[in-house]
């Protein structure tokens, strides 16, 4: 398979393994979503995408638990060997009982090299931050509103003036040595990638913490956007109300990006 504008691919779990059907007619409400990168037939962590998503949809459904493994094995004989892809498995609660488990392959979008932010500020409303699906939409809904004001990518911001995460993308950033984070005090999505960056950051000397912290405090400090498609991406600044916090200059991120890339394997 060729990554050459393709359109996506879609696929139903049914009778053990993957059919390929037509997209839905309307908008899928997920209640559980999972993706990551596929380039030359190399993942970083595909496991832990797998386990997570498992946790997910047990949390959701427990009857799909005999369908799990199956489905993830299916799941993983059709990632390409070649190109660059950003397939998507699915939950879809609605369907009918043993046929919920959806896959989708699509080719992997181009990146900048850096990205700008957006703060949203008028109150984290989705439905439940800590499970990828339910806020995907709204997740992109926000993306495009960063655009509008001529940013890349929203950041939730809470009421008491706390970054939280991207709308899409988990955040870090270096207050000098230390790699710092959201605080577990507030509804972040569990994140591999960043999991992968503190780890790297561990192995190298580095401490690691969870803070809570205001955009005006990142003021220039190193800031990253990172997800399983990115990896690694600075953070060039954020657009706050009328006012605009400048970050510094990246140090450490192409080290990093680097590092990341070595995590990952061959899926067979």
């Amino acid at each position: 398979m060729s990554s050459s504008n393709e359109p996506a691919q879609f696929f139903r779990f049914y009778g053990g393994s993957l059919n390929q059907i037509s997209e839905p007619g309307v908008e899928v409400q997920l209640a559980v979503a999972d993706s990551w990168l596929v380039e030359a037939g190399r993942v970083r962590n595909l496991n832990a995408h797998f386990e997570r998503f498992a946790r997910w949809v047990l949390a959701v459904d427990a009857a799909a638990e005999p369908q799990l493994a199956d489905f993830f094995d299916a799941v993983e004989s059709m990632l390409p060997l070649e190109g660059r892809w950003f397939p998507r498995i699915e939950f879809h609660a609605e369907a009918p009982q043993g046929s919920r488990l959806h896959f989708r392959l699509r080719t992997a979008p181009e990146l900048a090299p850096t990205v700008s932010l957006w703060a949203y500020v008028d109150g984290d409303t989705r439905q439940n931050p800590r499970v990828k699906g339910p806020d995907l939409s709204f997740g992109m809904q926000l993306r495009r509103k960063a655009q509008v004001h001529g940013a890349d990518e929203a950041v939730f911001v809470t009421r008491d003036g706390f970054v939280n995460e991207g709308a899409l993308s988990a955040l870090v950033w270096w207050r000098g040595d230390v790699l710092c984070s959201t605080s577990n005090q507030l509804p972040w999505l569990p994140s591999i990638t960043r999991d992968e960056v503190f780890g790297l950051a561990r192995d190298c000397g580095n401490t690691t913490q969870l803070e809570l912290a205001t955009p005006q405090s990142l003021a220039g400090l190193e800031v990253w956007a990172l997800s399983s498609l990115q990896g690694v991406r600075p953070a060039t600044s954020m657009i706050i109300g009328d006012d605009l916090v400048e970050f510094a200059a990246p140090k450490r991120a192409d080290g990093f990006q680097k590092r990341l890339k070595m995590l990952s394997s061959k899926v067979r």
